[in-house]
């Protein structure tokens, strides 16, 4: 039995959520997300939550009545209050800055890494050693925070790197002379 694919889903005043055969569209005051359903699983909306039924307990329809459960519900979130991921840049001369819609980023290579802006996401450089993305999709804002963590990851000896606010990186004893 899902538990969380049997929690309804709340929408909160200004978001609404139609269907059209698999589609489901969820619109809000931060933008407009649509995805494409499993035809298995069906969507009862009403006023103010949506309740997502599957037909029968196989273990494939089990999967995705909780996976799409979350999914929509990420949807409802991301329209109405939106993701957001921050990251900061530890290091001698580790620096970042927008210029335009790119973001560019020194972090001890030869040249300077650069990311183009997706459609929908917005990224703030307060300080020039933290980036912060925002988006109302919570899988673009993700991939997008991994792309630019994974420029330069933290290592473990003497922390630099690219690393999420709050991420805590295990640190490692260097080698000891005789």
């Amino acid at each position: 039995m899902s538990r969380i694919g049997n929690k309804p889903v709340v929408v909160p005043a200004g978001v609404t959520v139609t269907q059209s055969g698999n589609t489901v569209t969820v619109k809000g005051p931060k933008g407009e997300l649509t995805r494409e359903f499993s035809p298995n699983i069906t969507l009862n909306i009403s006023e103010g939550e949506v309740v997502l039924t599957r037909p029968d307990d196989t273990k494939e329809n089990k999967t995705l009545h909780g996976t799409m459960r979350a999914n929509l519900n990420n949807m409802v979130v991301g329209v109405s209050e939106g993701f957001e991921k921050a990251l900061e840049l530890i290091g001698v001369g580790y620096r970042a800055q927008l210029q335009g819609k790119k973001l560019v980023l020194n972090v001890g290579y030869s040249h300077p890494v650069e990311f183009e802006t997706p459609e929908g996401i917005t990224i703030e450089v307060p300080s020039n050693t933290q980036v912060v993305v925002k988006g109302s999709n919570k899988e673009v804002v993700g991939e997008l925070s991994a792309n630019i963590r994974g420029v330069r990851p933290p290592e473990p000896y003497k922390g630099k790197g690219i690393r999420y606010v709050g991420e805590h990186v295990r640190r490692k004893e260097g080698k000891t002379g005789k």
